[in-house]
């Protein structure tokens, strides 16, 4: 057993244990303590007290002394160069073109180290960067990446149930967390609803996960027979907050329906009373459909044709052609044109003959005859 108080560096962060030594601190004094990133103002969160030896981390380092108000004020001077620092490091970083996103800026308190917490997909190279803030600040430089759940920690914000997401505002160690837990819970496994600011499951899935645990020890399985006071049936589904679960099983009807049971009501299957099935009267047949009467229907008005109309078509001769009727523009029927009974022209009309040169017969040798009337003129 050994006496320690218990420091944190950060609002919310985790708690770390060191020797008070003669010092008399109590819980809220500030206190100047040697860490391995050099000296560190905190906070007493925790008074002197006993704790076991396992639970302490060797080496267990002594407090140097209670702060003052010099160190307060320093802390504060501190906190002003970080802003600085940011703008400065963000600057360089896009000169450099890395693919990186600078996230916070921690100076220590003796100021011999800064400290820049970065985001990056893969492994960046930024040893240019480092010289460039070696030579601009003047001291040590140390640039470390982070995951996104540090970066949410860091930033804050608020998470779906509208209060300060749990990592801030009290969380100090990060649980790990499954998906199983979820579907222990029933929940819904949409990433959008199960997922925190930071992307990854929300860490409150964490909070009740003991408590489903210990009461779905004492609940039937789902798919598994149970007793009900209606008789035996299959759980179908469980719900672990209200301890009931909802249970398939023949009802007297000789149906199969769904009721909802405490746990307290379920026995064994052997044990649960008998059900005695009632047999329906038959349904009363349907009386067949009244045949509808057959409405007779009005007749359809016709109406004589007008002058205007286009007149029936003329009959076809045996061994004829339909001959062909003219419109005008205006409608209004011309003299039919008679059928053409051969393709020799009658007597009396002139038939312009089509200047076709005519082909060369094939496998003759000569020149191909020309159509009359272009022949050239002998010289």
């Amino acid at each position: 057993m050994a006496i320690v108080i218990g420091v944190r560096f950060q609002k919310i962060g985790k708690v770390y244990y060191f020797d008070p030594g003669d010092i008399n601190f109590e819980e809220g004094d500030g206190a100047i303590v040697s860490t391995t990133r050099g000296t560190e103002l905190g906070e007493v969160v925790v008074a002197p007290k006993e704790v076991p030896d396992e639970r302490i981390v060797p080496p267990l380092k002594k407090a140097v002394r209670k702060a003052t108000i010099d160190d307060y004020e320093r802390q504060e001077q501190n906190e002003q160069k970080q802003k600085e620092a940011f703008q400065i490091c963000q600057s360089k970083i896009n000169q450099h073109k890395l693919d990186m996103k600078l996230v916070n800026v921690e100076y220590a308190f003796d100021g011999n180290k800064i400290t820049f917490f970065f985001t990056a997909d893969g492994r960046v190279d930024f040893r240019e960067l480092v010289k460039d803030l070696a030579s601009r600040f003047r001291t040590r430089i140390e640039l470390r990446q982070i995951g996104v759940r540090d970066e949410t920690k860091m930033l804050g914000g608020l998470g779906p149930c509208g209060r300060p997401v749990c990592c801030t505002a009290f969380l100090g160690d990060f649980q790990p967390v499954s998906i199983k837990m979820a579907k222990e819970q029933n929940l819904s496994l949409n990433p959008g609803k199960i997922s925190g600011l930071c992307g990854r499951l929300m860490c409150c899935l964490k909070y009740e996960q003991d408590t489903y645990e210990k009461t779905r020890k004492g609940m039937p399985r789902q798919g598994s027979e149970v007793g009900t006071p209606e008789g035996a049936g299959i759980v179908v589904e469980s719900m672990v907050l209200k301890e009931r679960v909802k249970v398939r099983l023949q009802l007297p009807d000789g149906t199969m329906g769904i009721r909802e049971f405490a746990v307290s009501e379920l026995c064994a299957p052997e044990d649960a009373p008998k059900v005695e099935v009632h047999e329906l009267p038959p349904p009363r047949p349907r009386p067949a459909p009244r045949p509808r009467p057959e409405r007779p229907r009005p007749p359809k008005a016709r109406e004589p044709l007008g002058e205007s109309q286009s007149p029936k078509p003329t009959p076809v001769k045996r061994g004829g052609e339909r001959p062909r009727v003219r419109t005008d523009k205006d409608g209004q029927n011309k003299k039919p044109i008679p059928p053409k009974e051969d393709g020799t022209p009658k007597e009396g009309t002139n038939r312009r003959r089509r200047n076709r040169p005519r082909r060369r017969p094939s496998g003759q040798g000569g020149v191909a005859n020309k159509p009359p009337g272009n022949s050239e003129k002998n010289s």
